[in-house]
């Protein structure tokens, strides 16, 4: 079987799940940060699964113990205690801000999302009286694609034609976009404008009751979108007055894809509540949300059940990743890797006028490509033509943001400084091309 008849059975049988169209390729096996297509061809895998496999693909200490807990058990339900469970439980405790220590895990990232609100919904109501009518996120943000993630999620290409479905008593604020600042100010002198009218919206624009304020330490699917260091913890400090939890969405910044082991360890603010997915198991379908022990006390044990929740063979996986990343300190790599990407893509930007804006931190980089750089005009059909362009030349790479216009470099924490310079060279031919 070839590369073309599966491309047209799928095309013929399967839902498409992207929007932007899926490339002309199919994957067949993966080591590293490498992939290799049907047809044999190999390519650097900066685009990691949506920023999922962090620690590479098919890690052999992964690959062991999925495969030596699925031999013994592959499931069994939450009647029952089960040993993975438990000891990753313990480690993700051990791991994140020193308040967190419950740990409910489900299946993806946008079901993290999901129990994160009914877990401050519910703490309001059973703590404060109150119900919690209102949660804050941010224009431009992503929280996944069921109902109430959406309803969070900032743009509205995820919510066309879905009506009052997706419009659940969410308030949307101003993101902290330097580059393109909806009060057209400039960092610093701007002084957090982004972060201090908060307290404006909260008067003018909500209802004062508030479950909680729910975001990204740097935006994904948004576009590698990195917030001044003092706007978290001044936003944060500003809810918190009001009541409000802070539920930290770490589904694509955690597990050392910025440098830190998660993303919200660049601003010093702990969160009350944290979502984990992707690179808890780099590409093994698990999530968790992570709370303190007073907001997990106000959800009993029918309150939320998810069948495949901690399932043994996903734990076990998570648990050697977790591992790994830890002992191979990937996280460090991911900073090292990260400055000769960010230092070549500078180079770049001087080279090509396509480029306006190079942005990000460790292995979680944007590249915002714009027709004109003092008007900042989006150019969104640039940046399809390069994504195309690379994967000709064996580089994989995806594109995001409000405007359809950044290209994202997320790839493997472990990647090599000879795959990074490749993949560079490749870029520079592909802007070229485009």
């Amino acid at each position: 079987m070839n590369s073309k008849e599966i491309i047209e059975k799928q095309t013929k049988y399967v839902i498409p799940s992207t929007t932007e169209g899926r490339w002309p390729v199919v994957i067949v096996e993966g080591k590293g940060a490498i992939v290799k297509d049907l047809d044999g061809k190999e390519y650097i895998d900066c685009h990691a699964g949506y920023a999922a496999v962090n620690v590479g693909h098919c890690h052999p200490r992964i690959v062991k113990a999925i495969q030596e807990t699925a031999a013994k058990i592959w499931h069994v339900s939450w009647d029952f205690y089960t040993v993975s469970t438990a000891l990753l439980a313990e480690k993700i405790v051990e791991i994140t801000p020193k308040k967190l220590s419950k740990v409910l895990f489900c299946s993806v990232g946008a079901e993290a999302v999901e129990n994160a609100i009914k877990f401050a919904k519910k703490y309001q109501v059973k703590k404060n009286g109150r119900p919690g009518a209102q949660i804050v996120s941010l224009m431009g943000a992503f929280h996944g694609r069921t109902a109430y993630a959406m309803s969070l999620t900032g743009k509205n290409k995820y919510k066309d034609g879905l009506s009052t479905y997706v419009h659940l008593g969410v308030v949307h604020a101003f993101p902290p976009y330097c580059y393109r600042c909806p009060f057209k100010l400039e960092y610093p002198e701007c002084d957090i404008h982004c972060a201090k009218y908060l307290e404006d919206l909260i008067y003018l624009q909500t209802t004062g009751d508030i479950a909680a304020f729910i975001c990204e330490p740097i935006f994904g699917e948004g576009g590698i979108i990195v917030p001044p260091k003092e706007y978290i913890p001044e936003a944060v400090k500003i809810f918190r007055e009001h009541g409000a939890l802070f539920i930290d969405d770490e589904v694509q910044t955690g597990f050392g894809r910025t440098g830190k082991l998660f993303g919200i360890e660049w601003y010093n603010v702990e969160p009350d509540i944290m979502t984990l997915a992707k690179g808890i198991a780099s590409g093994v379908p698990i999530a968790a949300v992570v709370t303190t022990e007073e907001v997990a006390s106000v959800m009993g044990p029918i309150d939320h059940c998810s069948t495949y929740g901690g399932n043994e063979v996903m734990c076990a996986a998570a648990l050697e990743n977790i591992k790994v990343l830890l002992e191979e300190k990937l996280h460090e790599k991911a900073l090292e890797i990260g400055k000769i990407f960010t230092e070549g893509l500078n180079e770049l930007m001087e080279k090509h006028k396509l480029i306006g804006d190079v942005r990000g931190k460790g292995l979680m980089i944007g590249i915002e490509l714009v027709k004109d750089r003092e008007k900042k005009t989006p150019a969104p059909e640039e940046a399809n033509k390069v994504r195309l362009e690379a994967q000709k030349r064996g580089l994989l790479i995806n594109v995001g943001g409000m405007y359809g216009n950044v290209l994202r470099i997320q790839p493997p924490l472990l990647i090599t400084e000879e795959q990074a310079k490749k993949a560079l060279e490749i870029l520079d031919n592909s802007l070229e091309a485009a």
